[in-house]
């Protein structure tokens, strides 16, 4: 996905399951009136007098004292022209708050999507938002978004990376309801909140207003204009004044949290459950701001369990260790102060640890961030030319990261970065620098790093072959970029160069000892107005080879993408390749579908489609493989959502079925009201495989599934209780009868105290 810049609200399809890209038509709908043709978005935003109850009707007095706007353009999918539905917005501050309103109106209020969902988790409804650049430098913004009930959602726009980021939670006020002729939210945003610059002097910040109105087609409204070759969309908020001499208010938060749990095991069916490994934890979180631009944290003894399972995957025909988000609050505040070209900070790798210190912060022209850890244990993931996997030391290390950006000028930025984790007989220490150029349609970014380590044995035993059995390796990895878009066109070229020495361990880099380039171009035409509305061909080649100069791959690929009514995205996309494993060359080709669509308002489906000849890897064989998955997702009654992932794969050669493959996600949530919520997930996969077609020994079939299901209750991010239980079966070709192999029950609290 891209960033909200000119082409969609990324986080909406992140977050709900595969959603649909944006659509650029217009829905047949009545336009609402042009925006007045002396109408200028901006201004000065004004204190406001008397209070404002946040309860979503907009009847309180001090209301009338507010800069008025109008939410007046569509800009997804039609091209500036007036919104098709009126919005007006109301916003002012207080000493130590900015309040916003939207009066949302519609002309068929029976069609607003509004339903009860946990934070984050209402992209697919009606909603509307205010996004706030606040330190106006074009680099970093708040995105504050409320359904019609009041359903919360706020994110991080990083116009560096172009990401969009969920995972940040701010304290914050929220209210909505349904009217008769739309729907009215009600905002109070806490300047504690938010970073800006302080002082008594007036504040200068970016801002924009935002209305998500998804009918046959997902209508995206703002306050302004923003030019559809634009590849920042921060840099076209409107600047607005105010704010002068806001206070922060209480700047001390102490989260106390206790974990409480038991699980048990089994090692085949029929055996005795093992005795019940009980675990008690106690743990404080505390932030600490002493300006408005200033973040400390610390934790002691912190709470990194997880509370909902991981998505799904099968790694069965992969060679390389899988990546999952991280979901554990003390390293997602603040995340984005961390990122560079390389993922070469990946904090799931900090497992366990006992405690953790942390700044985040700017200073002028300037970002940075730091944290240190200490981590019971310590896990590195190996990488390989062709492979790589996870190994775990039973050793305590030591871990600090640094980070620190400095912005030339409005176009230019260079940083610096260095991550170090240390134990008894294991070090590794990476430094680099990168640099990031954004200018009209062009955008350059480059990034250097060094490292060197020192591993025992056991790490260098999981070496892969073409490596060597070096205890103390050092390398460099490099990587520049260059892309060009503009309104239609769309240009990258790309190259990376990754030292076989190399290692990253607190990061996600699983190959190294290779480089890669890599050129692209695409085409979008924009048919304003039709039922196919959008219609986008890309195509790439690359080429990697080993550092010896072997060739590893070379491939090519196009896709080609439609969009189109009932909120449709679809496409396809042909490959092509050869590729090195096992000391021979071998030539792959497939061919792609993709789709999904919204046959109903509350309901989502889609399918992918995987055809053509791939590699064996356990048997070093080519043969014919086919994949089709489905999934979707259901909305029922204002509280019950229901998503589902489905998905068969098989492969034959030689004569036979070498193997077959499926996996199955089910993930069920029941939200009672705003605060309350219960979630059940079903997961389960099988693999087989005819040990008749391969060399070496393999499982005829392996098949495991789990289940969980967890209560929460939240007052707000911080003061939350959850209660839940999961269970696990298993069998393969030692334990023919699928069996219960785990087993655990949890209870959860944490309390968020400002003294």
């Amino acid at each position: 996905m891209h960033s909200i810049r000119r082409t969609s609200l990324s986080a909406a399809c992140a977050l709900a399951l595969a959603c649909s890209l944006p659509v650029f038509a217009q829905s047949p709908v009545q336009p609402a009136a042009a925006a007045p043709a002396d109408y200028i978005p901006g201004g000065r935003i004004p204190r406001l007098q008397g209070e404002i109850t946040i309860d979503g009707k907009l009847d309180d007095d001090a209301w009338q004292g507010a800069l008025v706007q109008e939410i007046a353009y569509e800009i997804q999918p039609g091209d500036n022209i007036a919104a098709p539905v009126k919005t007006t917005v109301r916003v002012g501050y207080t000493t130590d708050a900015l309040y916003v309103s939207f009066h949302a109106l519609d002309p068929d209020p029976a069609s607003i999507r509004a339903h009860l969902r946990d934070r984050d988790s209402a992209f697919n409804d009606d909603f509307v938002g205010v996004f706030m650049d606040t330190f106006n430098d074009q680099r970093r913004g708040y995105e504050m978004i409320v359904n019609p009930l009041g359903v919360q959602a706020d994110l991080i726009n990083d116009a560096t990376t172009g990401n969009e980021d969920p995972s940040w939670d701010g304290l914050w006020s929220s209210a909505g309801q349904l009217t008769a002729d739309g729907y009215d939210v009600e905002i109070r945003i806490p300047f504690s909140t938010l970073r800006f610059r302080g002082g008594a002097q007036d504040q200068r910040w970016g801002i924009s207003f935002f209305r998500n109105y998804p009918r046959d087609k997902r209508h995206q409204l703002v306050s302004h204009k923003v030019p559809r070759e634009s590849n920042c969309f921060l840099c076209e908020w409107t600047k607005y004044d105010g704010m002068a001499g806001v206070k922060q208010g209480r700047n001390l938060e102490v989260v106390p949290t206790l974990t409480m749990g038991a699980s048990q095991g089994r090692s085949a069916a029929g055996a005795n459950w093992q005795a019940a490994e009980t675990k008690i934890e106690p743990g404080v979180d505390v932030s600490w701001t002493p300006s408005p631009a200033v973040t400390f944290n610390a934790t002691l003894n912190p709470d990194f369990s997880q509370v909902e399972t991981d998505q799904l995957q099968l790694n069965f025909n992969d060679s390389f260790a899988l990546f999952y988000q991280e979901k554990r609050p003390f390293f997602l505040e603040g995340a984005d102060y961390f990122t560079t070209p390389f993922n070469v900070l990946y904090t799931r790798q900090v497992a366990a640890p006992d405690f953790g210190l942390r700044i985040t912060g700017r200073a002028g022209k300037g970002a940075y961030g730091a944290f240190v850890a200490r981590d019971a244990t310590t896990l590195v993931l190996v990488p390989g030319v062709l492979g790589s996997g996870f190994s775990q030391l039973d050793q305590a290390a030591n871990v600090a990261v640094g980070r620190y950006r400095y912005d030339l000028d409005a176009h230019t930025s260079v940083g610096v970065i260095g991550t170090f984790r240390n134990g008894d007989d294991y070090s590794n220490n990476v430094v680099g620098v990168d640099g990031r150029w954004q200018k009209g349609a062009h955008t350059a970014t480059a990034q250097f790093l060094h490292s060197n380590s020192e591993y025992p044995s056991q790490i260098v035993a999981g070496y892969r072959g073409e490596l060597g059995n070096d205890p103390t390796p050092t390398g460099d990895a490099w990587r520049a970029a260059y892309s060009f878009s503009n309104r239609n066109w769309t240009l990258n070229l790309q190259h990376m160069d990754i030292d076989p020495g190399f290692r990253a361990d607190l990061g996600f880099i699983g190959q190294v000892g290779y480089d890669k380039s890599v050129a692209g171009a695409g085409y979008t035409w924009f048919r304003d107005g039709k039922s196919i509305n959008r219609i986008n061909l890309y195509g790439d080649w690359d080429i990697t080879h080993r550092f010896d100069g072997q060739l590893l791959e070379r491939e090519l690929e196009f896709r080609v993408n439609f969009q189109g009514p009932k909120s449709s995205s679809f496409g396809f996309s042909p490959l092509t390749r050869v590729r090195f494993w096992n000391g021979a060359m071998y030539r792959e080709h497939n061919f792609n579908f993709s789709g999904n669509f919204r046959p109903l308002a509350a309901l989502q489906l889609g399918t992918y489609m995987n055809f053509g000849q791939q590699l064996d890897l356990r048997a070093s064989r080519t043969g014919r493989r086919a994949m089709v998955g489905q999934f979707g997702n259901l909305e029922i009654g204002r509280g019950v959502n229901v998503e589902w992932e489905i998905s068969k794969q098989r492969l034959t050669r030689d004569g036979g079925t070498a193997f077959e493959a499926g996996i199955a996600d089910l993930r069920m949530g029941w939200q009672l009201d705003p605060r309350q919520r219960v979630r059940m997930t079903l997961q389960g996969s099988e693999v087989k495989r005819d040990p008749a077609l391969y060399t070496t020994p393999v499982n005829a079939i392996a098949r495991d599934w789990g289940t969980q299901l967890v209560y929460s209750y939240k007052l707000n991010p911080r003061t939350a209780l959850y209660a839940g239980a999961s269970y696990g079966a298993f069998m393969d070709d030692e334990h023919r009868e699928l069996f219960g192999s785990t087993r655990s029950v949890f209870v959860k609290l944490s309390y968020g105290w400002q003294p």
